[in-house]
């Protein structure tokens, strides 16, 4: 239930009567909340995001190769900077956080 901050407080007397008939009709409009029974799968059939059909689209990205001062780490495959080098082992270079 959203507040109003800038409203004039209402009295003792004010808030016991509107409580009274506040309580009363929350209870009929919760017991009427209930009756919505709809299927999700057909609910999720229906909603489209935008920008969902990406299926004749073609992704173009430049691909450098690893620079002078870069290595591909032999564990996992990233290509990181030669501060993290961590062990050379037969030629393959393993960066700091495969190794640690």
């Amino acid at each position: 239930m959203a507040t109003d901050y800038d409203a004039p407080r209402k009295q003792d007397d004010e808030l016991k009567e509107d409580s009274i008939e506040e309580l009363q009709q929350t209870r009929r409009s919760d017991s009427q909340s209930g009756s919505v029974d709809e299927d999700e799968a057909a609910a999720a059939e229906s909603f489209e995001l935008p920008g969902a059909d990406l299926s004749n689209e073609e992704l173009s990205v430049v691909v450098l190769p690893a620079q002078e001062d870069e290595f591909t780490c032999g564990s996992c495959f990233l290509v990181r900077h030669r501060s993290q080098i961590a062990e050379d082992r037969n030629g393959a270079k393993y960066c700091i956080e495969c190794v640690g």
